[in-house]
């Protein structure tokens, strides 16, 4: 990269609207200049369902990170979420025109476009084209097969797609502020970029983002994605059972369920009463901490299931790392005890990413999606002067060798 550039993320979430400022330095390191945030209000399960609050959200969170990073912003990387949203691999298969013939860009680009190709709804549209690998004559994991000898090439890709309609209306919010929108991005391939190392991915593991209307997953098995998801189900809903069972106040029971809940099972940290203090001036209420706990547990074992149900069968036999827990609502006592119990696997939080700036936000895995558009965008833009860079040397290389012409 041979200057810096500054890359806003937006994230539209369920409890929060939040835009990150970052600047990607020549050198390949990362500033988060800083973070503008407001509380979410039109925003259910990850999707809109009042789009002028949302509007107003997004404007507020604008003009905060405008004022704390003294920059003009007009461009913004957008992430989405929600269960309309699909995620599935696809191989596209092509036969090279000449016998041994030499990988060109016109090659890979057919077996790009066929592996595109899938039948998905309608009334959807793509999100992202992620490529897993290159297959050349059944050798696989092949990540540029420019320049190689064979005769049939395949590509391998994950492909995100969702609901048409329901990604514009993200898009419209945020155009009508008014603000460019240079790329959407699936809210858990956002996360996974700061919760994951390269190392992670090749070695196997796990990403569950849990927010308050959402639970979002990405499996990455020998460095590429294997499966993502989006599960309708968060923190809020935790806090409505609580309300629900035990009609204390809404804003009392997301209070104990942060302050006084845990997941973990076990019975010692279950004993007791908890006292919820009546500000209005009424008698002071006493829940028992069991039943809190029950149905806080209650609700994250049927999440986390949801999620492990959902991934390809015998997938997390290739979790050679573990799961990585980020999001919120994962900050539950007991979750790390709970995520092993239901996926026996060695369960992680995400490690400060190498990123310098306003620390604070790094730490906060309320912030990893947001954060992770930053770095999403910097090695989007590093592959594609990686792949320019490729594309051009072989293309001079062949000029020298007796196969670079047909």
């Amino acid at each position: 990269m041979s200057k810096s550039a500054i890359h806003v993320g937006l994230e539209i979430g369920t409890s929060k609207t939040c835009m990150v400022v970052g600047e990607v330095k020549a050198d390949g390191s990362v500033k988060i200049l800083g973070v503008g945030k407001t509380k979410s209000v039109g925003v259910r399960k990850g999707e809109i369902s009042d789009f002028h609050q949302v509007r107003t959200c997004i404007r507020e969170a604008l003009l905060e990170a405008e004022d704390v990073c003294d920059v003009v912003i007009d461009s913004v990387i957008l992430s989405v979420t929600g269960s309309h949203i699909k995620g599935e691999n696809n191989r596209g298969t092509y036969r090279l025109p000449d016998e041994d013939g030499e990988v060109e860009e016109d090659d890979v680009r057919e077996a790009e476009e066929i592996a595109r190709e899938i039948a998905m709804p309608s009334d959807n549209i793509y999100l992202l084209s992620l490529l897993r690998y290159y297959v050349l004559d059944g050798q696989e994991h092949i990540t540029m097969p420019l320049g190689l000898l064979g005769n049939t090439l395949e590509a391998d890709y994950h492909l995100i797609h969702g609901g048409k309609l329901r990604v514009e209306n993200s898009l419209k919010c945020v155009r009508e502020i008014p603000l460019d929108v240079s790329d959407v991005v699936f809210a858990p391939i956002a996360s996974a970029q700061i919760a994951l190392t390269r190392d992670c991915k090749e070695l196997g593991a796990l990403v569950i983002d849990i927010g308050g209307g959402t639970t979002d997953y990405v499996l990455y098995l020998d460095g590429a994605v294997e499966a993502s998801g989006c599960i309708p189900v968060g923190g809020d809903h935790i806090t409505n059972d609580i309300h629900v069972v035990t009609e204390i106040p809404i804003s009392k029971a997301e209070q104990v369920k942060c302050t006084e809940g845990d997941v973990s099972g076990d019975a010692a940290k279950s004993v007791g009463i908890v006292t919820i203090e009546d500000e209005s001036g009424f008698q002071t209420l006493e829940l028992k901490r069991q039943l809190l706990n029950d149905i806080i547990r209650g609700r994250m074992i049927e999440t986390l299931c949801l999620v492990r149900d959902s991934l390809p069968a015998g997938s997390l036999e290739g979790v050679g790392k573990g799961v990585f827990l980020t999001g919120g609502t994962s900050l539950l006592r007991g979750m790390c005890e709970l995520t092993a119990e239901v996926f026996g696997l060695q369960v992680y939080r995400p490690e400060m990413p190498e990123v310098s700036g306003v620390q604070a936000y790094f730490r906060d895995p309320q912030y990893t999606t947001a954060v992770g558009l930053i770095r999403y965008a910097q090695i989007r833009d590093e592959e594609k002067s990686e792949r320019e860079s490729k594309s051009g040397f072989m293309s001079k290389l062949s000029k020298f060798l007796p196969f670079g012409t047909h």
